[in-house]
């Protein structure tokens, strides 16, 4: 019997994986220039990172507490002027601890000012070796108008920054990276230790960038990683955890390469009795790598996209994005005859498919098959074609 596919109650980090997710796809669906979509996968899309408010801000500093309460002695220009007073005022985000009484040697405060707010926002303790590095980053565009190749300069800048001891530097190094495209990740492995990655992920301190470090480890991994991830994918298989399953599914490709597209067919596209979180997580493992266009070749995930397609009818359109992205109008009658034939239809997967076929070559006349206005809903989540 086909075990139901239940909503699981959804947590903050399950409502921003999704919330990533929906921002890929929309991504690929509006076909943004030569800007390059973040990686879904680490949550890093949309997110507006240390880097991204320095790189934002008119000014940027690093500066000293003074004896005056709120009051802040500059030690270092980052970004724009100096200020022209002695001393500037400012203020932690409120959800920041403050840090300024435990400074040690060396570290001063990073402060920016945005506009139109007239105070200085503190961010943290920092080194101040790191100035050169922190003026690198605060030259930045920002991470959604990146090409590609800007991401992979600033991948290179980051990368050797991941755990740093300085907990800011961390912070940031992991925020720009968890923010990339998972090809500008890629280009990473020259730069990249697997021992350290095998350790960190060992770290249950660092259990919440484990999604980060899984895709890493994929780059940059060996045969006995391979191995270790696939012994993890088997277990969460078996209990139908989806837990960090897209990492896990992107670096298990990223190792194995096409020969193991058909164990994810088998095991997750075809497979009826997996969860809407698990096949979730095995496309979205897909879509990275299609978009990645490497290891796995765009070609062999469109295939596997057929696969899904004809598996799940009910939720067919859910791979129209990145079909439509990628200019492939192969599925256009195979999208016609789904919408005509009355097999219920999950909304986003109809309003996907409708969309698709409205960007085909056909146009408008491929999009005619789509109904106008929407078809009645049979349920909130369900449209019924006609």
């Amino acid at each position: 019997m086909v075990r139901r596919h239940e909503e699981v109650a959804a947590g903050p980090v399950a409502n921003r994986a999704r919330r990533a997710t929906r921002l890929w796809l929309a991504a690929a669906l509006l076909g943004l220039g030569t800007a390059a979509a973040a990686c879904p996968i680490c949550l890093g899309a949309g997110q507006h990172t240390v880097a991204q408010q320095l790189a934002a801000a008119p000014q940027a500093v690093l500066a000293v507490p003074t004896a005056d309460a709120g009051q802040f002695r500059v030690v270092a220009v980052l970004r724009g002027e100096r200020p022209t007073t002695r001393t500037i005022e400012g203020g932690y985000p409120r959800a920041a601890p403050a840090v300024h009484s435990a400074l040690s040697k060396g570290e001063a405060l990073l402060l920016i000012r945005e506009d139109p707010l007239p105070g200085w926002v503190v961010l943290g303790a920092i080194g101040t070796d790191q100035a050169g590095w922190l003026r690198q980053l605060a030259v930045g565009q920002r991470n959604d108008v990146l090409s590609l190749p800007q991401w992979r300069e600033r991948v290179a800048l980051v990368v050797p920054q991941l755990e740093s001891p300085q907990p800011l530097v961390a912070k940031i190094a992991h925020g720009e990276l968890s923010a990339a495209p998972y090809a500008a990740m890629r280009s990473a492995k020259p730069q990249l230790d697997a021992r350290k990655l095998r350790a960190w992920l060992a770290d249950p301190q660092l259990a919440a960038r484990q999604r980060l470090y899984l895709l890493l480890l994929g780059v940059a991994g060996n045969a006995q990683d391979a191995t270790a991830l696939e012994l993890r994918l088997d277990a969460a298989w078996q209990t139908g955890d989806a837990t960090n399953l897209a990492s896990m599914l992107t670096a298990d490709l990223e190792l194995r390469g096409v020969a193991r597209m058909t164990w994810v067919e088998d095991n997750y596209l075809r497979d009826r009795q997996r969860s809407a979180p698990e096949i979730e997580a095995a496309l979205l493992a897909l879509s990275v790598q299609g978009h990645a266009n490497g290891v796995i070749p765009r070609e062999r995930v469109i295939q596997a996209y057929r696969v899904y397609m004809k598996a799940h009818p009910e939720n067919a359109g859910n791979v129209a994005p990145d079909l439509a992205a990628w200019q492939y109008w192969d599925a256009v009658p195979e999208y016609q005859a789904l919408i005509k034939s009355g097999v219920r239809q999950q909304v986003p997967s109809m309003l996907a498919m409708m969309n698709y076929l409205r960007r085909s070559p056909a146009g408008g006349a491929a999009g005619a098959a789509a109904p106008t206005p929407l078809p009645a809903m049979t349920s909130p989540n369900v449209l019924r074609a006609p």
